[in-house]
């Protein structure tokens, strides 16, 4: 998937007003799950996602398989996307749903096994 379709997308699903607004969302939804996920999981995801996009996965805390729960995912996306956590957990969705359709079934099992079961509403979304 491109990074134009990519962020349409998670423009659309998530009613976003811009297409800044979809960028600053994908960002910080990606940089969260990076912080969670350990190992070279970030890196291989990324792999699988066009340039720009990969970038939020790809940071100095990359990785480190940090453990929290899905209510601080939430709160860490709000807190970078500098919005409300109604909002936060609405554009998680959407990146994460966007996320599900650009990346192979086998690499969303993959990074799901380093998740624990209360992600669940996250990745069904």
């Amino acid at each position: 998937m491109k990074h134009d379709r990519f962020i349409g997308l998670v423009q659309d699903r998530a009613q976003l007003n811009s297409r800044g607004a979809a960028e600053v969302a994908t960002r910080a939804t990606l940089e969260t799950l990076a912080e969670r996920l350990a190992g070279n999981e970030p890196s291989n995801l990324a792999a699988q996602l066009p340039q720009g996009i990969a970038d939020g996965l790809e940071h100095i805390w990359a990785g480190m398989g940090e453990s929290f729960d899905l209510d601080e995912f939430y709160q860490r996306v709000s807190r970078r996307e500098n919005v409300e956590l109604s909002d936060a957990i609405v554009h998680s969705k959407a990146v994460m749903d966007v996320l599900k359709e650009a990346v192979s079934e086998g690499e969303i099992e993959d990074f799901c096994v380093h998740l624990s079961p209360d992600y669940a509403p996250l990745i069904e979304a």
